[in-house]
């Protein structure tokens, strides 16, 4: 018996498939005592957290050492003066500090707040300030400490510092102060509605929004787990991401521990296929999900026999069919494709049970009460397009949905109207009772399974002295899924050229994380506006071919 049972009821019918769940905690549910601390107490050796790095170190985490270290690590951490509700940035890459922190922060009753290495100076302010931090633990790799000390000073705050494994002047070695710290650590009066996380994501009228999680959070990501990953009992569940996206909690911790299965973690920077599928085949990788960039290299390269795998799933972007049919064909394994939000868990899914159909989100999860609705608020018939929306059972609350926007209670309220949660996504329901992914009704940018704000290139884009007016669109990449376009109207003296496209390009990805770099410029005399003044972004990705082609021609490309 897993834990999970413990805390849900399920209804599966012959086929292995769900019907229903509902879950049922305990008012002060804390998934760091009763999730970790209760399996390591009862199955101490029970194997939770495989690590390898490219350097070729590894280390086979018990859930006992993870109870142990998160244990000496929220000492750590309570001895600098965190806790309950207190704020803490955690940027570690794929470290296994990660691990231990987030359980740690989770005990104390403190908000972690995950963020990538990636992130500018310039981002890395915004959340600090936003937050109102209080702590940052951080690695040490590429310049993550030289960042955070940049930051701090331009937000013109203070904050704890802690990095790991190696000393940095101004930050406490992590790895080194919780060695010397208590294995124990009494039980801190937490309640399942108190905040648990805080995830940026990023918007396409303002700043990336702080969307909250609490304590049920972790026991909403079963359905994840069991039944689209298929982790399994005894298993070992690889998914690709980096700590600091949404994607890590989905796949790297939460619903995988809950099921009993262990999680494998591959540190690296750069991706290689060969090296992936050697971590799969070494360690014996039973499910694996990653975004569908990575399904299109490993077929361009070349799958090896992976025999241990019994399972592939993937999200964050759209998958080409003939992606889905080349890994099938060469492991017998479909990719069953998944949808869901930073504010949400898995929405819909190729669940267990259920053929895998190529292109498809599947089905609704049976742990939501979702509807696809009309721009008047009705449901939309059969093959017409509707936004997807969550109605929950009890008025104004859902397990797995977010409780709030950090400060910002008018947008919560927005998607939230008439009682339902809108996800600002559209689809439409085929006659299989199967859906279809149409496209955002904002305009979020999906990029090699990284999601990118309009608005958070284009105000870098704006300081370029050519840039008048600027509008950022995602265009077809046959291996990022989207690429991120610029779309210019240059300034009196400039002129619409290869050499200011490579001007532009250079000045603003410098000043962005590499996920949101810019790959294609297109100049154009006027923006095509509504007539209160916005620009039409769908005008725009209607044009692109057209202006591409024109540009192409224009600059002498073939």
């Amino acid at each position: 018996m897993s834990i999970y049972e413990q805390y849900c009821k399920e209804i599966v019918d012959e086929n292995g498939r769900l019907n229903k769940i509902t879950l049922d905690y305990p008012d002060n549910f804390n998934f760091g005592y009763d999730v970790v601390d209760q399996i390591a107490d009862e199955t101490p050796e029970k194997r939770a957290l495989v690590w390898c790095n490219v350097e070729g170190e590894e280390h086979v985490f018990s859930f006992a050492d993870i109870k142990r270290y998160s244990n000496q690590m929220a000492n750590v951490f309570r001895s600098a003066g965190i806790g309950r509700g207190d704020r803490v940035l955690l940027i570690l890459k794929r470290h296994y500090e990660y691990w231990f922190a987030a359980v740690a922060l989770h005990k104390l009753g403190a908000v972690m707040i995950p963020a990538t290495h990636m992130l500018t100076v310039r981002d890395f302010v915004y959340r600090i300030k936003s937050s109102g931090v209080k702590a940052i633990v951080c690695t040490t790799q590429k310049k993550v400490p030289e960042k955070i000390t940049a930051a701090l000073k331009a937000a013109g705050m203070t904050a704890r510092l802690w990095c790991v494994q190696k000393d940095i002047a101004g930050f406490e070695n992590l790895t080194k102060a919780m060695q010397g710290a208590s294995e124990e650590f009494e039980r801190v009066q937490t309640l399942a509605t108190d905040p648990m996380m805080l995830y940026f994501t990023s918007g396409t009228t303002g700043e990336p929004k702080g969307v909250i999680h609490d304590h049920s959070y972790p026991l909403a990501h079963i359905v994840t787990a069991k039944y689209w990953q298929q982790a399994e009992e005894g298993g070992l569940h690889f998914t690709v991401a980096e700590t600091g996206w949404a994607k890590a909690s989905w796949g790297k911790i939460y619903g995988q521990w809950l099921v009993g299965s262990a999680v494998m973690v591959y540190d690296f920077d750069n991706f290689e296929p060969k090296q992936l599928t050697a971590v799969i085949n070494r360690y014996g990788v039973t499910s694996f999900c990653a975004p569908p960039t990575v399904y299109r290299y490993l077929v361009r390269k070349g799958i090896p026999d992976m025999p241990s795998l019994r399972h592939a799933s993937t999200a964050g972007e759209m998958l080409a069919p003939e992606v889905f049919r080349r890994f099938t064909e060469r492991t017998g394994l479909p990719l069953c494709e998944g949808y869901g939000q930073t504010e949400t868990t898995l929405l819909m899914a190729n669940f267990r049970g259920y053929d895998a159909v190529e292109g498809s989100m599947g089905t609704p999860s049976p742990f939501y009460n979702i509807e696809l609705r009309g721009k008047n608020g009705k449901p939309v018939g059969v093959g017409e397009v509707g936004e997807v929306v969550i109605i929950p059972e009890k008025e104004g609350r859902q397990s797995g949905v977010f409780t709030a926007y950090l400060d910002n209670e008018e947008q919560y309220r927005y998607v939230w109207r008439d009682g339902v949660y809108h996800t600002g996504d559209a689809a439409y329901m085929d006659e299989n009772g199967r859906y279809w992914f149409h496209g955002r009704f904002d305009d979020i940018i999906k990029t090699g399974g990284f999601r990118v704000g309009p608005y958070e290139v284009e105000n870098v884009l704006m300081e370029h002295p050519a840039v008048v007016e600027c509008s950022v669109i995602g265009v077809p990449d046959p291996l990022r899924g989207q690429a991120i376009k610029a779309v210019v109207v240059p300034g009196a003296g400039y002129d619409s050229s290869r050499e200011l496209e490579a001007e532009i390009k250079n000045f603003c990805n410098r000043k962005l994380a590499e996920y949101k770099w810019i790959r294609h410029v297109e100049f154009v005399k006027e923006m095509p506006k509504t007539i209160s003044g916005k620009i039409q972004k769908t005008v725009l990705r209607s044009q692109k071919q057209v202006g591409y082609a024109n540009n192409c021609r224009r600059y002498g490309r073939r």
